[in-house]
């Protein structure tokens, strides 16, 4: 079976000399030594400062929700933030956990990244923050959404869960915002197993989450915040210290898979604009097919040939009852019926890769 994705696994031995020293240290967590090493490692490599290791991508976001202060209600109303319809249900959901209602905007239609000029049109008394997507690893208009957050007084955090090593006109797209948030969950490009991180701009901010994700603890006998366990664990560390290691292996067998797809698929098909700006860290492989129904043959097609290939994202979530939306939005709608991603992995064999580009070309010429 050929999965849409699959684990990097990095040398084995060099993770067990590091396994071998949290036997020998009994240290499992509560901020241990490879945590920090791995924190300083990862602002190194990103070339970002105020990073904090946390125990998964989606408490990456609410911890960022809490130390920005964007759940308070206001005018005694439950706080808003402006969101996309177009991504996993995590972004959503994380802010409704916080008690903020997700109000969202509808997408553009090449990039499928939020579009920057229908945010001001949900923007209410009620609206805290704006929370956009690097749908795929593809930068948004950051620019654009920072005007519009200083002009409304807003805060801007980045569900950059899909945008681990992505750069922005030379530097780091982690930068941009309030903070951005990271997925090292075991599927993503770089991975602790589980696992995740914010980048805060602000030093603050950062001490404030540092409380936040060990319970609001501040000190042996105080407790100062509201706060949730959200550390990350030493085995977890240990595991992103290897993969850390082994990143340009990973990106050149990615970038390899993603090439031989666009040489195979030509122009047939539609893929996803990619912001001229931003580099590609190739985490996905995803395709535009003409119609719904062209997207059940396919996956059924690819099935039969033992392959697996996954509808992100889908449904649009502005159609999910549990987000109450009210509305529709309309392209990420049409994008999200119409989405596939394809299998991409660093040692995905390149006969493989072209046996699954032939099965979509003989789909869409049906």
């Amino acid at each position: 079976m050929i999965p849409v994705t699959k684990p990097y696994l990095p040398n084995r031995r060099k993770l067990e000399k590091y396994l071998d020293g949290i036997y020998e240290r009994n240290w499992l967590t509560n901020n241990g030594p490879l945590v920090e090493e791995l924190s300083r490692r990862l602002e190194a490599y990103l070339g970002v400062d105020n990073l904090l290791l946390v125990a998964n991508g989606t408490m990456a976001l609410q911890v960022a929700y809490r130390a920005l202060g964007i759940e308070k209600p206001l005018n005694g109303k439950a706080a808003e933030a402006v969101t996309t319809p177009f991504t996993f249900a995590a972004t959503a959901s994380s802010l409704e956990w916080e008690g903020v209602k997700p109000v969202f905007s509808d997408i553009d239609p090449d990039t499928w990244c939020l579009a920057s000029d229908g945010i001001g049109a949900v923007i209410t008394s009620e609206t805290r923050a704006i929370v956009p997507v690097h749908v795929f690893g593809n930068a948004c208009e950051i620019e654009k959404i920072q005007a519009i957050a200083d002009q409304n007084n807003l805060k801007v955090i980045y569900d950059a869960a899909h945008a681990f090593g992505v750069d922005y006109k030379g530097e780091s797209l982690l930068k941009a915002g309030d903070a951005s948030t990271l997925s090292f969950h075991a599927t993503k490009v770089f991975h602790t197993i589980e696992g995740g991180a914010i980048v805060f701009k602000k030093r603050d901010d950062l001490e404030k989450a540092k409380s936040l994700i060990n319970f609001g603890i501040t000190g042996p006998d105080e407790i100062n915040e509201l706060g949730i366990n959200s550390k990350m664990s030493e085995f977890n560390a240990a595991m992103g210290l290897c993969v850390l290691d082994e990143m340009e292996e990973n990106f050149s067998g990615r970038k390899r898979v993603w090439d031989i797809y666009r040489e195979e698929m030509g122009n047939s098909l539609i893929f996803q604009r990619f912001n001229q700006c931003a580099s590609n860290n190739y985490a996905y492989f995803p395709i535009l097919l003409p119609s719904e129904k062209h997207v059940h043959r396919a996956l059924e097609s690819l099935r039969s040939e033992g392959v697996i290939a996954r509808r992100y994202f889908y449904p649009s979530l502005d159609s999910v009852k549990v987000f109450n939306c009210g509305y529709v939005t309309e392209i990420s709608r049409s994008i999200s019926s119409r989405i596939l991603c394809l299998p991409i992995y660093a040692h995905l064999a390149t006969e493989d890769v072209k046996k699954i580009a032939q099965i979509i070309m003989g789909v869409v010429s049906e």
